[in-house]
């Protein structure tokens, strides 16, 4: 079978690009690089089964010639990251609706199934957990740049059921919650890279609020499988499926594992959101996803602990980057 992904040079279709050329696929990313990165990939640039066309998925010319050539799509490219969504309202909302528009797009020209990585950013302020899929959202107003991510991936979500209800074009949606792993970047707001690169170079984790706010971190290696056991079900087809943990920590608890597992000297400080992001910035005070539609149709249960994909980060950042190598040798 030849898998199209887009976003493929990113955190998560990376890993997405190792799995399915594991399972003995052919696989073809599209990216551009925005946020993606060649490192991800780097490892895969000699395997004959896998290719890489450097390029935005508005080209249609392109898309086309990708679509038309593969059995299966997964659509991973987006704009993502709380800093990226503040800084750049304008990028994350064309990159997400135009981009998405133009894949289906060229999918129903082909007929082809189409994934689609959706977001627990969906939810809004509803304080209604664990979060099903059926639940109403909740969001703030419009001057609040931070809710147009949700909302850009709101519209994806409406486009994919419309092409299923009105085209018949099959479509599985995945809202993914906080997932974590090696070759996630800190750059754009994620916390848990951003935290362990701290702890190594032994500077202050800086927790926003008063860092009491929860999540559930899942494990990028769970999350692969999640997907590809939806989309190799034919009855996932035309559904939306939360993909995530139910492990609940909030921030605090969070930075304090963290510096258990790096052996970290770093002391652990708190900032408001108006320091980090912008005046006004709203979050949400817990994100807890409901997976029983999943498992029912799958079986699914994370298997990786929160402190194992910890110590998977750490030792990328002391392998691979190059500010925690010259401070880890500084101090030898």
């Amino acid at each position: 079978m030849h898998i199209l992904i887009t976003g493929g040079a990113g955190f998560i279709g990376s890993h997405l690009s190792d799995a399915l050329i594991k399972r003995g696929e052919d696989v073809t990313i599209i990216d551009d690089l925005s946020t993606g990165r060649m490192e991800n990939i780097a490892h895969l640039k000699d395997n004959k089964r896998f290719h890489f066309v450097i390029e935005t998925i508005l080209n249609e010319t392109v898309m086309d010639r990708l679509v038309s050539e593969c059995d299966v799509i997964y659509h991973l490219a987006a704009a993502v990251g709380v800093e990226l969504i503040v800084n750049h309202p304008v990028e994350v909302i064309e990159r997400n609706i135009l981009g998405t528009e133009m894949v289906f797009k060229t999918a129903n020209r082909y007929k082809k199934k189409v994934f689609v990585a959706s977001t627990s950013e969906i939810y809004g302020k509803n304080e209604n957990v664990p979060f099903k899929e059926t639940d109403d959202r909740l969001l703030g107003p419009t001057i609040k740049s931070r809710w147009s991510y949700s909302s850009s991936k709101a519209i994806d979500e409406f486009l994919a059921l419309a092409y299923w209800k009105e085209k018949q074009l099959p479509v599985v949606i995945g809202r993914f919650f906080n997932t974590i792993g090696p070759r996630q970047t800190g750059q754009y707001g994620m916390v848990v890279p951003r935290f362990v690169k701290r702890a190594l170079l032994d500077q202050p984790i800086v927790v926003y609020s008063d860092g009491e706010q929860s999540r559930c971190f899942t494990d990028v290696s769970d999350v692969i499988q999640a997907v590809l056991n939806l989309m190799d079900h034919p009855e996932a087809v035309g559904n939306i499926y939360n993909i995530g943990s139910q492990q609940e920590i909030n921030i605090n608890g969070l930075a304090e594992r963290i510096l258990e597992v790096t052996r970290s000297e770093s002391v652990i400080e708190h900032i408001s959101y108006e320091q980090a992001y912008e005046s006004g910035f709203e979050d949400m005070r817990r994100r807890v996803p409901d997976v029983s539609r999943l498992k029912a149709l799958t079986r699914y249960t994370p298997k990786v602990k929160l402190d194992v994909t910890i110590q998977k980060i750490m030792e990328e950042m002391k392998a691979n980057d190059p500010d925690v190598q010259a401070y880890l040798k500084s101090k030898a």
